[in-house]
């Protein structure tokens, strides 16, 4: 079934709703430090999330791509509340090259001239950027919120429908960390369960 443009911008609305719905309470639980976030993961998933909305717009993503930017500066906004507040700074040899792969990710994007490179390693690096977050969830699992990343696996869903046009550049990062945060949130649960059994 094809969807026309106003239903485009229904999805796209819809998405950047749910952008809101997941951050803000986000914020708050920072703020209130309850949940303390992995400034290395955030600081790699905010600069690869801006740049892959600027190469959605560059292959024609359209309003599709908004959620996603709106997101990337959202998530800097996390990066800076995590510094300010409650920082999990627990960082490794790793985490350094996860936020190095992330960086190669706009010089390559320039030197092969197309955005779906640069958006296949911004991907991988967003993936990997999970690492230090999956290291602190199995050990703390109490330290993150499943709510912010289960609206996420709806939202990206919303991405997705609401793309002007699909291609491995515009689908495959909201695709890729919808299905991250599937595991992501089942890895919390699980470990919570482990932890306090019914």
């Amino acid at each position: 079934m094809a969807f026309d443009v106003h239903h485009k911008e229904i999805f796209a609305a819809v998405a950047l709703v749910l952008t809101f719905v997941a951050f803000v309470p986000y914020f708050w639980s920072i703020w209130q430090a309850k949940t303390r976030p992995h400034v290395f993961s955030w600081l790699i998933w905010a600069a690869g999330t801006v740049i892959v909305a600027i190469a959605q717009w560059t292959d024609g993503a359209g309003i599709g791509a908004w959620p996603i930017a709106v997101s990337g500066l959202l998530t800097f906004l996390v990066v800076f509340l995590a510094l300010t507040r409650s920082p999990d700074m627990s960082v490794v040899k790793l985490d350094w090259l996860f936020l190095a792969l992330a960086l190669t990710a706009l010089p390559l994007w320039f030197f092969t001239s197309t955005a779906l490179s640069a958006v296949i390693v911004l991907t991988v690096v967003d993936l990997l950027g999970f690492g230090p977050s999956v290291r602190k969830a199995y050990q703390r699992p109490r330290e993150e919120n499943v709510a912010f990343f289960a609206i996420a696996v709806v939202r990206n869903g919303f991405v997705i429908a609401a793309l002007e046009h699909y291609s491995w550049t515009t689908v495959l990062f909201p695709a890729a960390v919808g299905g991250a945060c599937i595991m992501f949130v089942l890895l919390i649960v699980a470990r919570r369960r482990i932890e306090n059994p019914a």
